[in-house]
């Protein structure tokens, strides 16, 4: 399985980003598949998660400014992030798991005040 993250970048607070995650190696449908984050100093944390079923799963911080989307034809997740701030800026990691966690090699997102 490889995991391989796109769109990371520089932007101001307010902007929007959009990342994508390309998965191979598998059949990715009845995985879940999403986001997690680390900022400097702090722990990966779950920014959006969408099992193979559709439910998601978003971070508190992140609901009404995030959405993770899917194309299972494509082996795909993406997150639209709209209203970014200062806190997110972090490296994102693109996640999939089934039966154990797969983790992409992440893309960083700067959100400059």
């Amino acid at each position: 399985v490889q995991l391989q993250a796109s769109g990371g970048g520089l932007v101001r607070a307010g902007e929007s980003l959009r990342l994508s995650c390309a998965a191979s190696g598998s059949n990715f449908d009845i995985y879940d598949m999403g986001w997690y984050r680390q900022g400097s100093g702090k722990e990966r944390e779950l920014v959006a998660v969408m099992s193979g079923g559709g439910t998601t799963t978003y971070a508190d911080s992140v609901k009404g400014r995030f959405t993770i989307s899917r194309d299972k034809a494509k082996s795909t997740v993406s997150l639209q992030m709209n209203s970014l701030k200062p806190e997110d800026t972090a490296v994102y990691y693109c996640y999939a798991k089934f039966w154990r966690d797969y983790w992409g090699q992440g893309t960083l997102v700067t959100v400059s005040s």
